[in-house]
C-alpha cells in the first residue's frame, strides 16, 4: 500500500488548509487512518485518527479546530484545519494501520507553515 499526502502550504494565522491522503495498492481492509505531525526538534505526535467505522479521536491541541474525515471511496482521508496557529507549523504525515495485526504504513510528509 502507498499513501500520497498533499495540501500543505503557507498560510497566515487564523487561516485554513485541507490536507488529503490517498491510498493505493494493496489497501488494508478494514483500516484505521490518521494524521501525525512533527515540528523541528520535536517528536512525531498524533493529530487525529479515524477508524473504518468513522470513529474519530483528536489531540487536545487541535480539538475543535481540525476535522478528520474519509472520502466516499474510503481510500482517502482528509484533515480540515481551521483557525491555524503558528504552533501548528510542522510536517504532517498520514498513516494507515491494519487494526488486527497492527501492520502500518506511512505516507510522505507535507509541510504546513503558519505565519504569525
Amino acid at each position: 500500500v502507498q499513501l500520497q499526502a498533499s495540501g500543505g502550504g503557507l498560510v497566515q494565522a487564523g487561516g485554513s488548509l485541507r490536507l488529503s491522503c490517498a491510498a493505493s495498492g494493496s489497501i488494508f481492509s478494514p483500516n484505521n487512518m490518521g494524521w501525525y505531525r512533527q515540528a523541528p526538534g520535536n517528536e512525531r505526535e498524533l493529530v487525529a485518527t479515524i477508524t473504518s467505522g468513522g470513529t474519530t479521536t483528536y489531540a487536545g491541541s487541535v480539538k475543535g479546530r481540525f476535522t478528520i474525515s474519509r472520502g466516499a471511496a474510503k481510500n482517502t482521508v482528509y484533515l480540515q484545519m481551521n483557525s491555524l496557529k503558528p504552533e501548528d507549523t510542522a510536517v504532517y504525515y498520514c498513516k494507515m494501520t491494519e487494526p488486527v495485526f497492527g501492520s502500518f504504513v506511512w505516507g510522505q510528509g507535507t509541510l504546513v507553515t503558519v505565519s504569525s
